[in-house]
C-alpha cells in the first residue's frame, strides 16, 4: 500500500546535548573547584548546549545551585561556597543508577520528587578527593552517563602522589627523590616515621616538601627548611590526609605542559615556566589563586627542550592511561633533565589558571577548549574502553 498520502508525522526538533556542570565537593579545594565552575558556566556555549549547574557541599549533599557565574568568584580573597548559592537547604539532586535511564530528579522532603530531565554529559569540575579521584567518575561509569576527564584508574592514579611515581618510574619517566609515610607506620611508632624522614634528609639533605599524599592546589604542603619544623608540617600535611608524602628539593625551573584529547588522540600545548614568586617560599595556593602570580607562556626554551617537555607530557598521558585533559608539571634542572613532578587529570581551570592559558597560547580560546572537552566527553563510551 502506497504512504503517499497518509499524514505525516511532524518531525521533532533536534534537543541541544544537557551538560551538568558539576563542582564543589568535600575536599580543601572546595572554593577553588567553585571558582572553576563559575569560569565554565561562563564560556560554554548556550547556543550549542544545556546547562545543569549542580553543586555539591562541603557536607557531600548534592544541590540545584543559581546559574550565575559572576557569584563564583574570588572575592577579597575569599573563595566562594556551594552553600551560598544553592536554591534550597533541603532539597538535593540524585543522579540515574540505571544506565538505561540518563534522568536527574530533585526531590526535597515532604513534595514529590520532580524531574529535571535527562543529561547527556557531565563536566566535573571537582578537585582533590571525592570527586578527582575516580571516586565520582565510578559513580558516573554505574549510571551509564559520559562525562569529562580521566577515567577511574587514571583519576585515582593521578590523585595518589605515591602511585603516580610508581607508574611514571615503571613507564621509564624520571622522578625525583621521595619518601611515603602511610597512616598506620604514623600511628603505630611517630618515632620510626619520623627517623625515616631525617634518614631522607640525610640521603637528600634540606630542605624538604612535605605534603598531603592525596590532594591538590598546593594545598596543605610545607616547605622544611630544618628539623625544627618537621612534626608541625607533617600534622598540617596529615588535617588533608592521613597519608604523607616527603620531597627532596629539586634544583632547577619549573615548567607546565598541557594535553588535550584531539579526534587523533592527545597533544600537548606550548609549555609555560612558573619563575619563584617573590611574596612566596614556592608556588603555594595564594600565589596560585589569591594573588595570581603569573606564569611566563610560552616557556623561554630552546625548540628542542619544547618538544622533549611536549614528548614527555604526552608520555605520561598514555602511562595513566589519561584522557581528555592533564596538566604535567616538571623541573627542569640545572643538568638539562626534565624530571616529572606531578599530572593534574582536572588541574585548575579557571581563565587565569595555567592549563587554559597554555592552550590559549597555542590557539584554543578558553571556551573553545571548553567545547572540545565536552565534545570529547560525548565522543565517548562509558564502561570499558
Amino acid at each position: 500500500m502506497s504512504t503517499e498520502n497518509l499524514p505525516q508525522s511532524p518531525e521533532q526538533p533536534t534537543r541541544k546535548p544537557r551538560v551538568a556542570v558539576v563542582f564543589g565537593g568535600r575536599s580543601s579545594e572546595h572554593g577553588i573547584s567553585t571558582v572553576t565552575a563559575g569560569a565554565v558556566l561562563k564560556a560554554i556555549d548556550r547556543t550549542k548546549y544545556d546547562v545543569l549547574p549542580i553543586g555539591i557541599t562541603r557536607e557531600g549533599r548534592w544541590v540545584l545551585t543559581a546559574d550565575e557565574p559572576e557569584r563564583m568568584a574570588i572575592t577579597e580573597r575569599r573563595t566562594p561556597d556551594v552553600d551560598d548559592l544553592a536554591e534550597s537547604h533541603e532539597g538535593g539532586v540524585v543522579l540515574p543508577t540505571d544506565p538505561g535511564s540518563r534522568e536527574v530528579v530533585y526531590s526535597e522532603p515532604g513534595s514529590v520528587p520532580k524531574a529535571l530531565g535527562e543529561v547527556d554529559v557531565v563536566f566535573p569540575v571537582l578537585h582533590g578527593p571525592y570527586g578527582e579521584d575516580g571516586t565520582l567518575q565510578g559513580l558516573l561509569e554505574l549510571s551509564g552517563v559520559p562525562y569529562v576527564g580521566s577515567g577511574v584508574l587514571a583519576s585515582a592514579v593521578g590523585q595518589d602522589k605515591e602511585y603516580m611515581k610508581r607508574v611514571f618510574t615503571s613507564f621509564g619517566l624520571k622522578v625525583g627523590p621521595y619518601v611515603v609515610i602511610r597512616p598506620r607506620e604514623w600511628e603505630r611508632d611517630t618515632s620510626a616515621a619520623r627517623k625515616k624522614i631525617i634518614d631522607f634528609a640525610g640521603d637528600h639533605g634540606w630542605p624538604l616538601f612535605v605534603k598531603p599524599a592525596r590532594a591538590g592546589s598546593s594545598i596543605g604542603i610545607t616547605k622544611v627548611d630544618d628539623l625544627s619544623g618537621l612534626d608541625e608540617a607533617i600534622e598540617e600535611a596529615r588535617r588533608h590526609d592521613p597519608k604523607v608524602l616527603v620531597e627532596a628539593a629539586l634544583r632547577g625551573r619549573e615548567i607546565e605542559c598541557g594535553v588535550l584529547e584531539f579526534e587523533d588522540g592527545p597533544r600537548a600545548s606550548v609549555p609555560a615556566e612558573i619563575p619563584p614568586p617573590q611574596a612566596h617560599a614556592y608556588y603555594d595556593f595564594e600565589a596560585k589563586y589569591i594573588d595570581s602570580t603569573p606564569g611566563v607562556v610560552p616557556a623561554p626554551l630552546t625548540e628542542e627542550q619544547t618538544a622533549e617537555v611536549q614528548r614527555l607530557a604526552v608520555e605520561a598521558f598514555e602511562a595513566a592511561s589519561c584522557e581528555g585533559l592533564v596538566r604535567a608539571d616538571f623541573f627542569l634542572t640545572e643538568d638539562g633533565e626534565f624530571v616529572i613532578n606531578e599530572i593534574n587529570t582536572m588541574p585548575g581551570f579557571t581563565p587565569i589558571s595555567m592549563y587554559p592559558q597554555m592552550w590559549q597560547a597555542s590557539g584554543i580560546s578558553y571556551p573553545e577548549l571548553v567545547d572540545r572537552l565536552v565534545q570529547a566527553a560525548l565522543r565517548r563510551p562509558t564502561g570499558l574502553r
